[in-house]
């Protein structure tokens, strides 16, 4: 029986999962392009704890979080699914969303995910932020280290997403439900 012929995303898909990257080092496949970054410096790491830790002790719904889980999410056409993973994604503790052993989930249930930017800027600015308001992914939360200030994307519809706000480090930002908290930004100075 002829096998259909493989076309150049189911191409560039496979291989991109059959990658196999350094320890530390992330492969994601964003919008077409295979996107490979060295581990994360300790900034970086820092900014993601603070995070974490506020989301976890003071979020009105209980969330789980993954700092390595990648998430499969609609493409804009030039690959078949992109495969992106967030420096940090969190999702209500009662979904149980990080369970299993593929390390690429879907992305419903997801609540936010989180990017702090990096040496690839233009990944985590725009790339990323369309991947996952194509999720849709209802808040996605980014870092921008370079410009000193906290973007929260919301409202996702088709392409990206409807509403966002920008402060500079050093003010606080209303998270809306199911987080529903203020998140500070004082110690990412």
């Amino acid at each position: 029986m002829p096998h259909e012929p493989l076309t150049q995303a189911d191409v560039l898909l496979e291989g991109f999962l059959a990658l196999d990257t350094p320890e530390g080092f992330r492969a994601e496949l964003i919008e077409g392009e295979i996107v490979v970054t060295p581990p994360p410096d300790g900034d970086h790491e820092d900014c993601i704890g603070l995070i974490l830790e506020q989301v976890i002790t003071r979020a009105r719904t209980k969330m789980q979080f993954s700092g390595n889980k990648g998430l499969k999410l609609k493409s804009g056409g030039r690959c078949p699914r992109n495969h992106v993973i967030p420096d940090g994604t969190f999702a209500p503790t009662e979904l149980r969303l990080y369970r299993g052993a593929d390390p690429w989930m879907p992305c419903e249930g997801v609540a936010l995910v989180v990017e702090v930017t990096s040496s690839k800027l233009r990944a985590g600015r725009t790339d990323k932020r369309h991947c996952y308001a194509r999720g849709p992914i209802p808040l996605y939360l980014l870092v921008d280290r370079e410009e000193s200030s906290v973007t929260l994307f919301s409202d996702p519809e088709g392409d990206d997403y409807r509403q966002h706000c920008t402060i500079p480090f050093g003010k606080s930002l209303t998270l809306p439900a199911p987080l529903a908290f203020d998140l500070e930004t004082e110690a990412f100075i």
